[in-house]
């Protein structure tokens, strides 16, 4: 069989690329498949200060580019292109391509989670005109102007941090009287003077014709409604699993999320799944990095055991 290899990495965030690190290091025929930029979610990420070993902390992106470039040292071979479908073939794997298929005896999917909607009127038609996902990619188009940020966990308080760098005033629109964030982040966003909250509230709509001016907001206490006027908002309401490819292959739980067990070992043979795509109780660049790990091992033994 043409282009067959031992294992295919399919996504090249912090798992994907530990993966690939360690597989290549036991010299296994390995392929990582990427459709975008390397560091999924984290290159997104303008500063990680909890990964262990950076005393001052790295940038998302620069951790990302630093994973990839260890990777590629030790032989792993990257692509840069989308994977359409995936299926088994005999005891091996087809993997199609945009640009074709490849094969291998073993798989690991690191296709990560994807920001959950608010599914409100207007932010569909004003996406990429001031309703954002990524204040690290868009934060400097809101020079001098008033942002809301949707979300009261880490990703919420931490970019709603970032965005104070561009930003005139920030408002956290949080539907709990609390935050869910870590409590040192907490607090540097109420030391903040850029920053306001608004308590128990969710966002009802985003109005603006050929850009953001505005979102309604209403009061779960009371239902009441008001207007708040800003150009820009950005939401952090939490993730959703990129699974789509492998739903009616392995097992997934109520929320769409791989199952696995310890060895990342999924419902199918020869499948593994690291990262924030699988069902965990903490998504962190390190217990990404972690589950590669363990991915690449588990698919070595298999590897060995065929």
């Amino acid at each position: 069989m043409d282009n067959l290899k031992d294992l295919i990495i399919i996504g090249g965030g912090p798992g994907g690329l530990a993966a690939g690190i360690y597989a290549a290091r036991a010299d296994l025929k390995t392929v990582l498949i990427e459709k975008g930029v390397p560091g999924g979610l984290a290159a997104t990420t303008e500063f990680i200060e909890n990964y262990p070993g950076f005393s001052e902390g790295i940038s998302g992106p620069e951790l990302a580019m630093n994973m990839e470039s260890q990777a590629k040292r030790f032989g792993l071979e990257v692509i840069y292109d989308y994977v359409e479908e995936l299926k088994p073939l005999n005891n091996n794997f087809a993997v199609k391509t945009g640009s074709g298929e490849l094969y291998a005896r073993a798989v690991i999917l690191a296709t990560g989670a994807s920001p959950q909607l608010l599914g409100v009127r207007g932010e569909s038609t004003l996406h990429g005109r001031g309703v954002s996902y990524c204040a690290t990619c868009d934060g400097a188009f809101f020079r001098g102007k008033k942002v809301a940020v949707v979300g009261g966990g880490d990703a919420a308080v931490e970019e709603a941090l970032f965005l104070t760098k561009f930003a005139e005033e920030v408002f956290i629109i949080h539907r709990r009287g609390e935050l869910r964030a870590a409590k040192i982040i907490q607090q540097r966003a109420k030391d903040n003077p850029k920053i306001k909250f608004i308590w128990h509230s969710v966002v009802e709509e985003i109005s603006g014709s050929s850009a953001v001016d505005a979102v309604k907001l209403k009061d779960v206490r009371t239902g009441e409604f008001s207007d708040l006027e800003v150009g820009g908002v950005f939401v952090y309401v939490g993730t959703r699993p990129s699974s789509e490819l492998v739903k009616d292959l392995i097992e997934l739980d109520s929320r769409g999320y791989i199952m696995t067990d310890e060895d990342m070992k999924t419902s199918h043979a020869g499948i593994f799944a690291v990262g924030d795509v699988r069902q965990k109780t903490l998504r962190q660049v390190v217990t990404a990095v972690a589950d590669g790990a363990i991915a690449a091992v588990a698919a070595e033994k298999y590897l060995e055991e065929l």
